[in-house]
């Protein structure tokens, strides 16, 4: 038994904490189910191992004791509301991990409308402003069993919710014109930061320095921009509306080809890229090919220059052997002679 200070460890760290198709699968679940840390998700997986692993044994046992014990096991699933009715154990193999994540309390006072976010029902539960059957329960990972779900409430007062409601394209424009306006007032005070102030003395030589027909010419240019403008202004206050309505579409439009034109850019240096690769890839593939080849030409030409040489040494063997024999006979025959003599 060991040290009931120390709790047994619930949950196994993965084998390879930095892949990245786990962490974002990881990542997403988390921020769905307003998860406080991983070790939360890493529980409910252990939990489910073990689940699966005890519907694996029981398909291992004999009829009778496999039939009592899938019953006690599916029979545990259906109270927390997991499993319906008519389950098997093939419906426990093919559990996931966001069905245990669904009868968390915090999911479910989400769900329900009790809160807006999965954060702010944890928030709810963790300050004791929810009770199950009038008791307060402050554990946001707390599995509610399907007989409990219809008791669920607030603990005392009832919590008001604000509902924020979705904005209209009316709030939108609104928002993007006063934007623009702030934009446009912070450019020209800008504008007149950098422009330097003209003393008196300097106005007053430019004045005497300047003829009488270019003040002339400059009163008759004032009196047909009054005229101009008159019928401007007069637009203008008719129809400020469309103006602004003009003004928003061309900028839109103006966006929508700056896009259009960066997204073509990408694209084509895109294709460049992946052309450079194919190239260089093939060049490599090719160097690969001759080198092979070389390689082949020069063993075959190695196989065949020592078939040579094993064909003449065996030619050389045999010639001397054909010399020995024939010496044998010649020394026989004069040893013949020799003793008819």
């Amino acid at each position: 038994m060991g040290d009931p200070k120390k709790t047994k460890k619930k949950y196994v760290k993965p084998r390879r904490p930095w892949n990245k198709t786990r962490l974002d699968e990881e990542r997403t679940v988390k921020e769905t189910y307003g998860l406080k840390n991983k070790k939360e998700l890493w529980m409910l997986e252990q939990k489910l191992k073990n689940k699966r692993q005890n519907a694996r044994k029981l398909l291992a046992l004999e009829l009778e004791q496999r039939i009592q014990r899938e019953k006690e096991l599916v029979d545990s699933l259906k109270r927390i509301g997991i499993l319906k009715e008519n389950a098997s154990l093939d419906d426990v193999l093919g559990l996931k991990i966001e069905e245990f994540l669904e009868r968390r309390l915090q999911t479910i006072i989400w769900r329900k409308g009790l809160a807006n976010t999965p954060k702010q029902a944890r928030q709810f539960i963790v300050h004791g402003h929810i009770a199950i059957k009038g008791k307060k329960i402050t554990v946001p990972s707390y599995t509610v069993k399907a007989e409990e779900e219809n008791n669920i409430s607030y603990y005392g007062k009832e919590m008001k919710i604000k509902t924020e409601k979705p904005k209209t394209k009316k709030d939108l424009k609104k928002e993007f014109e006063k934007t623009k306006e702030k934009t446009e007032s912070q450019e020209k005070k800008e504008e007149k930061a950098k422009e330097k102030p003209v003393s008196k003395e300097e106005k007053v030589i430019k004045k005497k320095e300047e003829p009488k027909e270019k003040k002339e010419e400059k009163k008759t240019e004032t009196k047909k921009e009054e005229t101009e403008e008159k019928p401007k202004k007069e637009d203008s206050k008719k129809k400020p509306e469309e103006k602004k309505k003009e003004e928003i579409a061309k900028e839109n439009s103006e966006e929508k080809k700056e896009i259009k034109k960066e997204e073509l850019k990408e694209e084509k240096e895109s294709k460049e890229t992946k052309k450079e690769k194919t190239e260089e890839k093939i060049s490599e593939e090719k160097k690969e090919d001759k080198k092979i080849q070389k390689e082949k030409e020069t063993k075959e030409e190695k196989k065949i220059e020592n078939t040579k040489e094993k064909k003449e040494t065996s030619k050389k063997e045999e010639l001397k052997e054909e010399k020995k024999e024939e010496d044998t006979k010649g020394k026989a025959e004069e040893e013949k002679e020799g003793a008819e003599k």
